[in-house]
């Protein structure tokens, strides 16, 4: 295919595009992560203009926008926590899923995060009118209906439109520490449905996922119910799937909840085959036997958790340097135990 021709033509030395690309990288001014910009431009080119039709590069042109633009926003913000709080745009303010969400915004402003919403009203306004404007984000959608920016972050800076939906729950997923879910229909379902699936397949990373009802609610009750009963009950889940997330109805403890998740464990990526576990203090020696013994399950084949050095591949990110590291030979398969061990290393 034609395309494929391009991108390899890109990648040879003696030919004229290749020398073209690396002088517009020069021209743009471009040093760092210098061959995957020469790999982003060499896709661009390698779009096949007999395959693609008007639509496909208008499309593709548009996703690529949205990405860098949604970016440019939460860059300034970078080292500031953020939950996302879903919920219904119908919640009117009178109702108690409106107060509560309100008063949950405002507590997790108090604890230092940021309130990412769809940016529209009912629940979505309610947590951020708690926060404030100047602790708030938006990742609003064109839709014909129900989706006007709420009046607290309405031409703010931190509001960006959509056109996509899977480019705005990219946004959701990578920019979010923590999750809130508020009573909701069909779009708060889906982010619910979607949350847990990334986190349980490893195609995201575990964060604390939060199920809030009112007061005295019932709404998330009984939705872990019907899981319980049919999902569990028919064996399409397992029981560890239900660590990945918590269902209260006490705003204190969905505060807690997010704070102590951050409590010493700080974060992980995996190097090679092996996941790294950054905690802002070190565990005792007897505990890391411990952790060892208890959670020998999810572990590769006779492998140990390890204390270890940062690596050279986190060359890249020197304010983690000084963090506390373990090495965790993980199989990748259980991700509801991991959540668990990620608990057990919160408690030292």
């Amino acid at each position: 295919m034609k395309s494929k021709s391009v991108i390899k033509e890109a990648k040879n030395p003696s030919n004229p595009l290749e020398h073209n690309i690396d002088q517009l990288i020069d021209a743009a001014g471009i040093h760092e992560q210098r061959q995957h910009f020469k790999e982003m431009i060499s896709i661009v080119l390698g779009l096949n203009p007999s395959a693609a039709d008007l639509g496909d590069l208008k499309q593709f042109k548009r996703v690529m926008r949205e990405i860098r633009d949604a970016n440019q926003v939460f860059a300034p913000y970078q080292g500031i926590k953020k939950i996302s709080v879903f919920g219904s745009a119908r919640t009117h303010p009178t109702a108690p899923t409106y107060k509560a969400a309100q008063q949950f915004g405002h507590l997790m402003q108090q604890a230092g995060y940021m309130i990412i919403t769809g940016g529209g009203d009912g629940i979505m306004g309610a947590a951020q009118a708690g926060a404030g404007r100047q602790h708030g984000f938006a990742l609003n959608i064109e839709l014909p209906f129900e989706q006007e920016p709420n009046e607290t972050i309405r031409g703010d800076s931190k509001l960006f439109t959509f056109k996509y939906f899977f480019t705005r729950k990219l946004n959701f997923v990578k920019h979010s520490d923590a999750i809130a879910l508020f009573p909701g229909g069909f779009g708060t379902m889906d982010e619910a449905f979607e949350s847990f699936t990334l986190m349980q397949t490893g195609k995201t990373n575990l964060i604390p996922l939060i199920m809030v009802d009112a007061p005295r609610g019932n709404f998330w009750k009984t939705f872990e119910k019907y899981l319980r009963e049919h999902l569990l009950g028919d064996k399409l889940i397992s029981e560890e799937d239900f660590t990945l997330f918590k269902v209260t109805d006490d705003l204190e403890f969905a505060r807690r909840e997010v704070v102590n998740f951050y409590y010493n464990f700080h974060s992980y990526r995996y190097i090679g085959d092996v996941m790294v576990i950054r905690l802002q203090r070190q565990i005792p020696g007897g505990a890391l036997i411990r952790l060892n013994e208890d959670f020998q399950d999810i572990l590769r084949p006779d492998a140990l958790i390890t204390t270890c050095p940062p690596y050279p591949e986190e060359a890249n990110q020197p304010e983690l340097a000084s963090l506390s590291r373990l090495c965790v030979p993980f199989n990748r398969r259980n991700l509801g135990r991991l959540r668990a061990l990620l608990d057990r290393l919160n408690q030292f």
